[in-house]
């Protein structure tokens, strides 16, 4: 499917009032960013490491409620010659205290994308609102045989005694995300296919493994034609440009995030690369500039 194939694809009786797919061109390289839904999540999650007043303050300019933000889940499909890639997979809907997530069946379809001709996932990382959607039968039994999982070495070891230590998560959330990462690798674990440090899945589309968020969290690069995409996964949240340094409570070693975060924004403000991410703002598509001593998210200008 090429970009204006991406672009214009439909499905009759999909119409939603909000838009849940935005297709845009990285050199050769197709995307699709894909809204999973949202989910509510506690302001304080947002910051951890902040003086509740300078957080109420900083929700205050945003225009976001003091209490409970509703969370953006972003997924991506990459098209690369004969390479369908499927980048996170979402919530699902196996979780019903968040039933405005789980979307990502219903958008593929919404936008003729057949799940059977994925032929490989990347994950950034195993935390349930990525790897949800593939343990749903919507979207797991539709899937080929042959898929390839891709993820970080490291990642994998992790889920099999995780540290919650450092985190920050409302009390019932550890042990479901521990369940749903351990399903996930028992389903999934003859497709695994594991790196260490970096691995190149098609040409121009590479992942890298950044730890922070978790240990084996990892980015994906997008180059081709002289553009370049990074898909960050939960390197970067909202707050993330304008206060770098505050801590995520689902960041598992939040010091070393914080570290990712401003190595990743300094570089993509100079090189003035595209970011996505999978909890900023549907579609997430922005450039990065420096701001002082912090950075500014620059929202993508949309084509039509």
């Amino acid at each position: 499917m090429s970009h204006t194939d991406f672009a214009h694809s439909h499905a009759p009786g999909h119409d939603e009032l909000v838009p849940s797919r935005y297709a845009l061109k990285v050199g050769d390289i197709d995307v699709m960013v894909i809204s999973d839904g949202v989910m509510p999540i506690p302001a304080t999650t947002l910051a951890t490491n902040a003086a509740q007043d300078d957080l109420a303050t900083w929700l205050d300019d945003m225009f976001l409620p003091p209490e409970v933000c509703n969370w953006p889940l972003n997924v991506a499909v990459v098209r690369n010659g004969d390479r369908t890639i499927l980048v996170d997979s979402g919530l699902g809907t196996q979780f019903p205290g968040f039933p405005r997530a789980g979307q990502l069946a219903m958008r593929l379809d919404a936008a003729g994308i057949d799940p059977g001709s994925v032929t490989d996932v990347v994950l950034t990382h195993l935390h349930m609102d990525h790897i949800g959607g593939l343990l749903v039968e919507g979207l797991r039994g539709r899937l080929r045989q042959d898929l390839q999982v891709h993820l970080a070495a490291a990642e994998a070891e992790f889920w099999n005694a995780p540290d919650f230590s450092h985190t920050v998560m409302p009390a019932p959330v550890p042990d479901v995300l521990r369940k749903t990462a351990s399903r996930f690798l028992d389903v999934y674990r003859s497709q695994l296919r594991p790196f260490e440090t970096e691995y190149e899945v098609a040409p121009g589309v590479v992942m890298q493994r950044t730890g922070g968020h978790t240990p084996g969290h990892s980015i994906i690069r997008l180059e081709s034609g002289g553009d370049q995409l990074t898909f960050a996964g939960d390197a970067v949240f909202q707050p993330g440009f304008d206060k770098p340094d505050w801590h995520n409570g689902f960041d598992h070693d939040p010091e070393e995030t914080a570290r990712v975060r401003i190595r990743l924004l300094t570089e993509l403000a100079a090189n003035g690369g595209q970011l996505l991410a999978t909890h900023l703002p549907f579609p997430s598509a922005c450039h990065v500039a420096v701001a002082g001593n912090a950075f500014r998210f620059v929202p993508a200008v949309w084509e039509y």
